[in-house]
């Protein structure tokens, strides 16, 4: 296995160690891992599923996959495409990381697995700590979305309902995974988790004959899809493999914006803004002070992107267009399309992140 280190302090531990945060700042990990060039003409005969890009990923030969990835791109508008991750053995895109988690905690061998999440994340880690035969903690806020809580026990996983907040539920978990024994299944602190999404951009190469389109839009609350996608762009352009790179443009729900105002503020990191966030259809990016702010920040810039927010009636306005279009894609999903999917100037990937069954369609004001 390869090595944690921070980014911040330069600290260094073993991934056995199962340490999940740097000791030194509490920040969170990267891992020392260089991926070796895929050859796109190699991939005919692979394995259809994620894993296909080996040379690309921290792990190999999983125990515990259940066939993630290679979700169907879909053209939409003359210049705007879809790329359909609802379409995951869990219904959201957090399969491509969850996968890789589970697979380390299945080699590492804890008594328990924590995680916490907003609902998505949280039914990954469950469906494949299942599959890997591990017993799994889920923490969630108690407003999380009732069928992804159903969804979690229906994994069996252990559920704990935390008052308060996305912030609390993190807090909540972060306490249970200081018990010896315990592997923290972090999206947001475990860097195996970006690896996994990086597959989201290998995927756009392969689709599009190894080229990638000219931004792709992605919805960011911790950021895993964004930071993966910068991960799998970076290694593709070292490697040669594009000649160049695309924009990277994150969206939030403008209620629960950080991030977006610190960019557009040309701040390096979160503003020191201590109003309590406002209610969001978007559930899964109302993140108030994500861990990575500052790579985020960092990654959108160096790709020469920007960030976008959209309101709570472009959110509804989003899912009733792509249900009318053939795609039922839950509220957070479908803040990317209300963003950019009028775009006329530019190609541009709309990643569809979690299924309409598990929100329903959004309530009216």
């Amino acid at each position: 296995m390869s090595s944690y280190y921070c980014l911040d302090c330069a600290t260094r531990t073993p991934v056995e160690s199962a340490s999940w945060c740097c000791p030194d700042c509490r920040g969170p990990w990267d891992l020392e891992f260089a991926a070796a060039p895929v050859d796109l003409k190699s991939l005919s005969g692979r394995v259809n599923s994620m894993w296909r890009y080996e040379e690309a990923l921290p792990l190999r030969a999983p125990a515990v996959s259940l066939g993630e990835g290679r979700t169907p791109l879909v053209p939409l508008t003359e210049t705007v495409s879809v790329k359909l991750d609802f379409l995951m053995p869990t219904l959201s895109f957090k399969d491509r990381g969850a996968v890789l988690l589970a697979e380390l905690a299945r080699r590492l061998a804890p008594r328990r697995v924590i995680a916490d999440s907003s609902g998505n994340a949280g039914t990954a880690i469950a469906a494949y700590c299942a599959r890997a035969g591990l017993d799994c903690t889920v923490y969630v806020p108690e407003a999380t979305s009732a069928k992804k809580v159903e969804q979690i026990r229906a994994h069996g996983a252990h559920l704990e309902l935390v008052p308060g907040d996305r912030e609390a539920t993190a807090e909540a978990a972060r306490a249970a995974a200081a018990v010896p024994g315990t592997f923290y299944a972090s999206h947001v602190y475990n860097p195996y988790f970006l690896h996994g999404t990086k597959t989201y951009v290998y995927e756009l190469w392969e689709d599009l004959g190894g080229t990638l389109p000219e931004a792709i839009v992605v919805p960011v609350g911790n950021g895993t899809l964004l930071l993966g996608a910068a991960i799998g762009i970076g290694e593709l352009h070292a490697h040669g493999l594009i000649a160049e790179r695309p924009a990277l443009i994150a969206v939030q729900a403008e209620t629960v914006s950080p991030l977006a105002a610190a960019f557009h503020a040309g701040a390096e990191d979160l503003l020191d803004d201590n109003a309590p966030p406002r209610p969001t259809l978007a559930e899964g990016i109302a993140i108030p002070r994500p861990a990575r702010a500052r790579q985020i920040l960092r990654a959108v810039r160096e790709s020469g992107g920007t960030f976008l927010t959209v309101t709570e009636d472009q959110i509804r306005a989003a899912q009733m267009d792509l249900a009318a279009r053939g795609l039922f894609v839950e509220s957070t999903g479908v803040a990317c399309w209300a963003a950019a999917g009028g775009w006329t100037d530019r190609a541009a990937v709309v990643p569809l992140c979690g299924a309409g069954l598990k929100t329903g369609v959004a309530p009216g004001p």
